[in-house]
């Protein structure tokens, strides 16, 4: 019986890719992505871009370790580069140097990448993760447990501040994230942005320009790495956050839009006799053939 969802999927994702090419190509990828419940075999490689793409040989973080668990485990998407699940863990365990008893990891990645089933626009090629803002009480949730708690959210309703539940702690641990020269950026809700800025000492604050204020992101931080050295074929963000810093920390005047212009946008009149705008694609319409082409190598890979 253990090996029943395997063969199903294998039966599912053998019949999809048995479909002449230009019909396969159309198939929606996250139901492709979403069959799988093992990742492959090959050399761990990160294909694509972060919100476009997929992935190999990821590696599973362990449910549950000394300074970690892995929640919605439902999910199965507790995958990721081994660059990711390593900076977990040696997070995980630096977190407990400034008052957290470790992290509740939340999504990373699917078993083989690609758009998600449900949920996210990146997350595709296993170097994106999602660490909960509630710091453990307990690090030995049952699997229940697990599917049942919530996070916390740190910013107040009007989305302008950081509320109570933000404390020194949660600011140490996004600086010890950020700190890491394996990150690329930390996507956080604007007013932690901004509190983070405020409170920073000013000796030291360039780590801060990899904090990046976005939209919601007030229950969690969201860590991406930067390419690893073993995937040529992932593609960099741009700009980078060099490009952006130009020697700062991102603490500047262009900060407040996210709780100025952006939450009440300047109203442009509409013509009435205009038609509507057409709707716009979401990851949910990728379509295998929107995706780098050696992931349908990895799809279809046993």
């Amino acid at each position: 019986m253990g090996s029943f969802p395997n063969l199903l999927t294998a039966i599912i994702v053998t019949t999809l890719l048995a479909m002449p090419l230009p019909a396969v190509a159309q198939e929606l990828a996250h139901r492709l992505f979403g069959a799988h419940r093992a990742p492959t075999a090959a050399a761990p490689a990160a294909i694509g871009s972060y919100a476009k793409g997929c992935a190999g040989g990821l590696v599973q973080l362990p449910e549950t370790g000394p300074t970690w668990q892995a929640m919605r485990l439902g999910r199965n998407r507790n995958w990721g580069h081994p660059a990711m699940i390593g900076y977990l863990q040696d997070l995980s365990r630096a977190a407990t140097t400034v008052g957290w008893r470790g992290l509740y990891v939340g999504d990373i990645s699917q078993p083989r990448g690609g758009p998600m089933t449900s949920g996210h626009t990146s997350h595709q090629i296993g170097l994106d993760a999602d660490i909960w803002f509630l710091p453990p009480r307990r690090l030995n949730l049952s699997r229940a447990e697990r599917e049942e708690i919530s996070s916390i959210s740190v910013r107040t309703e009007d989305q302008r501040r950081i509320n109570g539940n933000w404390t020194a702690a949660h600011h140490a641990l996004l600086r010890l994230a950020a700190s890491d020269p394996r990150v690329d950026r930390i996507f956080v809700a604007a007013a932690v942005k901004i509190e983070m800025c405020r409170t920073a000492t000013r000796a030291d604050t360039a780590w801060l320009q990899k904090i990046r204020p976005i939209y919601g992101h007030n229950t969690h931080f969201h860590v991406r790495l930067k390419c690893p050295a073993d995937s040529p074929g992932c593609i960099t963000q741009t700009p980078t956050v060099a490009e952006l810093s130009k020697g700062g920390n991102g603490c500047d005047e262009t900060l407040t839009w996210w709780v100025t212009e952006y939450l009440n946008p300047p109203k442009v009149p509409r013509d009435p006799n205009a038609p509507p705008p057409p709707r716009e694609r979401t990851v949910r319409d990728y379509t295998l053939a929107d995706l780098p082409a050696q992931c349908r190598d990895v799809v279809a890979a046993r």
